[in-house]
């Protein structure tokens, strides 16, 4: 198992619309924050979806996990870090984790298995990996 050294981080601003009667965000947006993130990363590594996918490979989510610490309230500002390992021959792992800024509380964990595929078959993510920072 072979991880990144360095996470990435991208910034957010919470949206009055991403709450709920409680006036928190709803448990479901940080699944969006956290793709959100993902995707960032991915294109900042040089990885497009649309190409892969040309190419025959599509990269797909198989397991969420998140665990909740703290919420978080309309206009709050907060990082989502994102820091990747590779699991096996075709599961690569982000592990992430929200923090609320500026005072860098912990707001969110989350595990998020991915992987490669052709033609729904998992794959070797191949040379993915030396894109994404991983050993092969």
């Amino acid at each position: 198992m072979t991880e990144n050294k360095t996470p990435y981080n991208f910034n957010f601003v919470v949206r009055d619309y991403e709450c709920d009667l409680q006036g928190v965000v709803n448990n479901a947006n940080y699944q969006h924050y956290l793709e959100h993130a993902r995707h960032e990363f991915l294109i900042s590594k040089g990885v497009s979806f649309a190409e892969l996918h040309n190419e025959g490979v599509d990269l797909i989510v198989t397991r969420v996990e998140i665990e909740y610490k703290f919420p978080l309230k309309s206009r709050d500002e907060f990082i989502v870090t994102v820091n990747i390992r590779r699991e096996g021959n075709a599961r690569i792992l982000f592990i992430q984790d929200i923090y609320r800024m500026p005072d860098l509380k912990l707001i969110a964990k989350a595990k998020v298995t991915g992987v490669a595929t052709r033609k729904g078959r998992p794959v070797s993510p191949g040379d993915l990996v030396i894109r994404l920072g991983l050993e092969s």
